[in-house]
């Protein structure tokens, strides 16, 4: 079966009022033409598509672009603006406007992107007077049915900047009061971190609706395709001092997907407080996001300190029906930084926010060495604990907080905000066998009004190994508790496993810290 044939068997199978085919960015050559009339669209139909193209075998269109795009060095691309007097509704008096990305570079997988009005969508034929060129470098005479390789949005705050992108495979972003990039979210994960090579699945195309006057929410669709699902989802972004964005998602098993991610998070730890592998640089800390919070479905809230490993790292954390997870950055000291140019103490964290109930699965977290900032190393998405197979439909729906708050703790409970680590003992005392110090700080909650007499505890645990020198004290230039410690992690190199939390009396005060040690090799530890 041809092309050709396959879009009209599909257009079949959904039916009289179904939408034509048009969106697809396959498709575009037979269903793009002079009549660009709007044709019925909805979310409902969207999810159709999914279904009916998820029978069919992926079809993959990476790298379907004219050569002189393909050859465009960094800086010609760069040289590639979008003319702001062109984004979309600019001449409306709508509280969003809308800039398309240029295909090229990194960027050779093209996006068909629609307008919706009154519910019906319009395709974006690719206009060449869009867009500046500033490079010598000719880009030749581009085809009308190219397409784009993305888009970002702008709000009526400030026209200039842009609060939220949608670029590359299934990736976006956004950014909350502070105006300020950082870590991504994705569509899907599949794959990551297990044998074999990581599957990226990609947004094929999406449907802005043109917001009615007044509206202070934006909504988009996307097609997701990949060669194990296709999927449909809805995105309802409403910016402010956080920006939230609601998701409703529809997947469509091409093939049984053992290993796929949800609400995937991705961010980047290179340098912190806790682990310094990589300290070269001059900056005393770098990074997106400092560590991992979650709130399990039984009410325990935990918080694991992100690395930098020397090797990949995998933690699953099992539960049922979780109420969040999130990557954050809750450093928000400029001092601990010292990067003027990227702000890294302006950077969102992200939290997700399941709506209903999830069931049985695991909040995984991976950890990638990286030697430097550019690379995006730390991964966590929520994963079912059953696989998800074919034929079958599977919905999901969730909101995103994007900013610096981090989410409402209902229970009060102080929160961990810095986590050390060093070389343990007792000093002025000769080291008989080697220990690893471990210092973490608490603040918030009830902490700052106990007296100096309360019976605070350090509660912790450890998978092997044994824990000495246990302590827990008012720290005041916080207005919050340290609680330290010195793990004992004996011959083993393997990871031990670590929790701890504070209590008074039979109360938890603070969340919980969750962390993984990897004792170094027996001979690289030092007594000093």
């Amino acid at each position: 079966m041809d092309r050709r044939t396959l879009i009209k068997t599909l257009i079949a199978g959904l039916g009289a009022s179904a939408l034509p085919l048009a969106p697809l960015a396959w498709a575009r050559e037979s269903e793009i033409s002079s009549d660009n009339s709007g044709k019925p669209f909805s979310y409902a139909w969207l999810k159709g598509y999914a279904r009916e193209l998820a029978v069919h075998p992926y079809i993959s269109h990476e790298g379907e672009l004219p050569q002189s795009l393909k050859q465009l060095s960094w800086d010609d691309y760069q040289a590639i603006r979008f003319r702001k007097d062109h984004a979309l509704w600019a001449d409306s008096d709508s509280a969003f406007q809308a800039q398309l990305f240029h295909l090229g570079l990194y960027f050779q997988s093209p996006v068909t992107i629609h307008e919706v009005i009154d519910g019906k969508a319009t395709t974006l034929r690719y206009n060449p007077e869009f867009f500046d060129y500033e490079s010598e470098q000719p880009l030749g005479n581009l085809p009308g049915d190219l397409g784009y390789a993305g888009f970002r949005l702008h709000y009526q705050t400030n026209f200039s900047l842009d609060f939220a992108a949608f670029l590359g495979a299934s990736y976006f972003r956004a950014v909350g009061s502070e105006m300020q990039y950082g870590m991504s979210a994705r569509g899907l994960a599949i794959d990551t971190a297990v044998n074999g090579e990581e599957e990226f699945p990609r947004f094929s195309a999406f449907w802005l609706e043109k917001p009615q006057p007044g509206s202070q929410v934006m909504r988009v669709w996307a097609l997701l395709d990949s060669p194990s699902t296709a999927g449909a989802y809805a995105f309802v972004l409403d910016p402010g001092s956080n920006m939230v964005m609601d998701v409703d998602v529809a997947l469509y098993p091409r093939t049984e997907m053992k290993r796929a991610g949800i609400a995937p998070l991705t961010s980047m730890y290179q340098v912190g407080e806790n682990n310094r592998r990589v300290d070269y640089d001059w900056r005393p800390e770098i990074h997106d996001s400092d560590g991992l919070a979650m709130l399990s479905g039984s009410g325990e809230w935990l918080w694991r300190p992100l690395e930098n490993p020397a090797h990949l790292r995998f933690n699953s954390f099992s539960d049922n029906n979780p109420q969040g997870f999130g990557l954050l950055q809750r450093d928000r000291n400029f001092d601990h930084y010292q990067d003027d140019g990227v702000f890294y103490e302006r950077r969102p964290s992200v939290w997700v926010q399941p709506k209903g109930e999830w069931g049985k699965g695991s909040i995984d977290l991976v950890e990638i060495p990286t030697v430097d900032e550019t690379f995006d190393n730390i991964v966590a998405f929520w994963h079912p604990e059953k696989p998800l197979k074919p034929e079958q439909e599977y919905l999901f729906s969730y909101r995103l907080h994007w900013g610096e708050r981090a989410p409402v703790n209902p229970r009060e409970l102080a929160t961990v905000q810095a986590t050390r680590t060093g070389l343990g003992g007792v000093v002025g005392q000769k080291r008989e066998y080697f220990s690893w110090r471990f210092a973490v700080d608490f603040v918030g909650g009830v902490l700052d009004m106990l007296g100096s007499d309360a019976e605070v505890e350090a509660v912790i645990s450890a998978s092997r190994g044994g824990v000495e020198i246990t302590s827990a004290r008012p720290l005041f230039a916080i207005d919050g508790y340290r609680a330290m410690f010195d793990l004992v992690p004996g011959d083993s190199e393997e990871p031990i496993n670590i929790r701890l939390y504070l209590r008074l009396g039979d109360e938890p005060l603070t969340e919980t810290w969750v962390y993984q040690y990897s004792p170094p090799p027996m001979s690289e530890r030092r007594l000093y």
